[in-house]
């Protein structure tokens, strides 16, 4: 390919955050992208962040839109705050990518599926989860028909989140802002049971707050029953002592039996099929180690990105993507109100 080069995707964050880091790093190792600017409503925040990053900082979105030229928004605030500023952004004719979940109603992520398709924009739900090479394995060989059948989906979220890391900012563990240990720690494993499995018929489940001083709840167990059939288990605890112990999915099928495990979905811990793939042969290739349950998977994330804003690629997750999840999650918390099996998909009601 011959000419000019083709500009960098220019990129400005708002929320610099304990995830912000991920997104920094994932944009610096990409060519093709470039973080212009960064905002956080703490002005000491906003500060370290923008001279770390040799960035212009802002306090307000709004000033950040104005001042500084960019392509794409990254919404990495607080939860409750996503479509706000999602809307914001897409009304400035920026792309916009959301960390997850990308809302805490249905009406709010319906409201900024709406606001992006009215500006003509792109919506990004960041789901980096799904881009793990065991995850991707796994995908794959459920596209491929190795299990036959799926007879059991098990997701094992075990984690610990002290009371300290709760009393960081006020936002957290509330139901207005934040929601708990299924709408924000476990979101992207209930996101991957749906994706893996498909879509989920009817969901029961429980949750408590047995040890932390928050709104919503530390812990939680939801039985999920699948259009295909199978049935489904999600197990869900910040309350692991000492510390993380594991992020799991486990597949039973027919013909198939798999378990992915490590702290974040990063491991092959069992992979038995009855008839031979060539993949078999990548299993132990794909253990990685990450520094953190957030994992590598940013910068695949990222890069799909930049592929979809030139024309290249689809998006990985959009946001009737995110939606599916997020609507399970809801599904699990009227469950756990009512104490009756919730059918999905659920009715859309008001924020």
């Amino acid at each position: 390919m011959s000419g000019a080069a083709v500009p960098p995707v220019r990129v400005a964050l708002v929320g610099c955050g304990r995830i912000s880091r991920n997104h920094f790093d994932a944009i610096a190792r990409i060519d093709g992208l470039e973080l212009v600017s960064v905002c956080d409503v703490q002005s000491d925040r906003a500060r370290t962040a923008g001279e770390a990053q040799q960035v212009p900082w802002f306090t307000s979105l709004e000033e950040m839109l104005a001042a500084v030229p960019s392509d794409a928004i990254v919404i990495a605030t607080p939860s409750g705050l996503h479509p706000q500023h999602g809307m914001i952004a897409a009304r400035a004719g920026r792309h916009v990518i959301t960390e997850k979940p990308m809302a805490i109603t249905l009406h709010a992520a319906d409201q900024l599926v709406q606001a992006c398709d009215d500006a003509g924009v792109r919506l990004f739900v960041v789901k980096q989860n799904r881009l793990n090479p065991p995850i991707q394995l796994l995908k794959r060989a459920i596209d491929k028909g190795r299990f036959g059948r799926l007879f059991v989906a098990n997701c094992t979220v075990r984690w610990t989140r002290p009371q300290e890391y709760y009393d960081q900012a006020p936002w957290r563990g509330t139901w207005e802002f934040d929601g708990g240990a299924f709408m924000n720690q476990a979101s992207h494993y209930v996101d991957l049971v749906q994706w893996l499995v498909g879509p989920v018929e009817s969901v029961m489940a429980k949750t408590a707050t047995l040890a932390r001083q928050i709104e919503a709840e530390d812990t939680g167990a939801a039985i999920l029953k699948f259009r295909n059939g199978a049935l489904g288990v999600l197990e869900v605890t910040m309350l692991t002592y000492p510390k993380n112990l594991e992020g799991s999915i486990t597949l039973l099928g027919e013909k198939g039996s798999v378990r992915i495990g490590g702290t974040a979905v990063n491991r092959v811990e069992h992979w038995d099929f009855a008839d031979y793939d060539d993949d078999d042969k990548l299993v132990e290739t794909t253990a990685t180690n990450p520094p953190s349950v957030y994992g590598f998977g940013h910068e695949g994330y990222y890069r799909n990105v930049l592929a979809v804003l030139r024309g290249e690629a689809q998006p990985d997750t959009d946001g009737r993507s995110g939606r599916k999840s997020l609507e399970l999650i809801l599904g699990i918390y009227e469950s756990a109100r009512t104490g009756r099996d919730v059918p999905l998909p659920l009715r859309a009601g008001p924020a």
